[in-house]
């Protein structure tokens, strides 16, 4: 039997209504991509690709959707890093013969890193929501890095209030002029000492960095970078010490969603791969059934 030749309607007829259009793909193709950690080794993670071409042929009835796949599924076989990913943008370019001369992807995974306890020898591991935009246009290939940190966080107001009880319980309990020491760290430690308890809430900053043509930063080591700057990560496998040792680092950084924002704006600031950036702080409160929250950005 002779083999067939299969009809190719977008090569061989023209658009119907000629026009330039600026994005054209495909969206939430599944494809394995390996991602390089700190200690040099790779992990390997299930991501979704969006992956799109221009075309600046104005009668040019379609893209090739096919070859797109073909070639986004070449990550499967590559690091994903910025030498790598420039390249497969070209090849996306390239699929089109002459069709476009602009390529984008944009790739969702998480990184999930190995989380140590505060003082236990407890370990657990931590997800982290990665986006990266990834674009080749005339002007030349630009990056976009979009991290979800979740911490902890706990109102300052609250803790002042919640001391103020505490004060005035101490006041009531111990009315003579001189306490015995002793009898004080026994009624801290009873469930009379239960007075009152700040509010905390768990908290997320989501940030969107722009790094033009620079350098990408190590994911994992990024990760990390921002969970110091904050100052209270949370937790995965704990034991009571790591607990304990968590409400003291809570203790320590008492925060507004303001404070987080401005330890993150700073830090931000002082990076020098970074050309662009926006974020947002949100503070999901349990004293309300609202949340609080702060966006701000360079530009």
């Amino acid at each position: 039997m002779s083999k067939r030749t299969l009809p190719d309607v977008t090569s061989d007829f023209n658009a119907e209504t000629p026009s330039t259009l600026q994005w054209v793909g495909m969206e939430d193709i599944a494809v394995p991509i390996s991602i390089g950690l700190q200690d040099g080794n790779v992990q390997s993670i299930a991501a979704k690709a969006n992956v799109y071409v221009s075309l600046e042929k104005p009668d040019a009835k379609g893209i090739h959707m096919s070859r797109l796949h073909h070639v986004i599924n070449q990550l499967a076989a590559r690091e994903c890093n910025q030498l790598n990913t420039e390249d497969l943008l070209d090849e996306l370019i390239q699929s089109q013969n002459g069709i476009g001369r602009e390529a984008k992807i944009a790739l969702t995974f998480d990184v999930l890193l190995k989380k140590p306890a505060l003082l236990s020898d407890e370990y657990g591991f931590q997800s982290y929501p990665v986006t990266l935009n990834l674009e080749k246009t005339v002007s030349g290939f630009a990056t976009q890095l979009e991290l979800t940190i979740p911490y902890s966080s706990t109102c300052p107001c609250s803790a002042s209030l919640a001391r103020q009880l505490y004060a005035d319980a101490i006041s009531t309990q111990f009315s003579s002029p001189t306490i015995d020491k002793a009898e004080l760290l026994d009624w801290v430690q009873s469930p009379a000492g239960s007075v009152a308890t700040p509010h905390s809430q768990r908290s997320y900053a989501y940030i969107r960095l722009s790094l033009g043509d620079n350098a990408w930063p190590e994911l994992a080591a990024l990760i990390v970078q921002f969970e110091g700057i904050i100052g209270t990560p949370v937790q995965s496998a704990v034991k009571r010490v790591d607990e304990q040792a968590f409400a003291k680092l809570n203790a320590e950084n008492l925060m507004f969603c303001e404070d987080a924002a401005r330890r993150i704006k700073l830090a931000i600031e002082r990076m020098s791969f970074v050309k662009d950036y926006w974020f947002k702080v949100e503070h999901q409160e349990s004293l309300h059934a609202h949340n609080a929250v702060v966006i701000d950005q360079k530009n």
